[in-house]
């Protein structure tokens, strides 16, 4: 089974996301509140996914793209943002990240986006 790395300050998005990912047939996930904490789980734990916030304290998702895909060139990154915030979107698809959802968004978007990077 796959495993998730959920990056997030809000802990009700965290959860949001893993219970819309659970009822699609996903199960093993893992959390972090922010950049920081989500470039040292990804270094332990060597996840599948990362789906992940821009916007966060300490380190944000792109400055932990941008580690994360230096440690780990094929590391796989979906970022979420909020509306306005187009420019940092097309930051991280530079740095690599493969799709990013906006939110708030559907369970259907985060689901399908999660199935073409990683087929149940």
């Amino acid at each position: 089974m796959y495993k998730i790395l959920v990056v997030d300050d809000a802990g009700f998005m965290r959860k949001t996301v893993q219970n819309h990912l659970g009822k699609a047939g996903y199960d093993t996930f893992i959390e972090a509140e922010d950049g920081q904490r989500a470039v040292i789980l990804y270094q332990e734990q060597k996840p599948d996914l990362v789906i992940m916030d821009i916007t966060m304290p300490n380190m944000d998702g792109i400055e932990a793209l941008r580690t994360i895909r230096s440690m780990d060139p094929n590391a796989k990154v979906v970022m979420c943002s909020a509306m306005g915030q187009e420019s940092m979107v097309m930051e991280a698809i530079k740095l690599g990240a493969l799709d990013f959802i906006v939110k708030p968004f559907k369970a259907e978007r985060i689901s399908q986006t999660v199935n073409k990077i990683l087929p149940l």
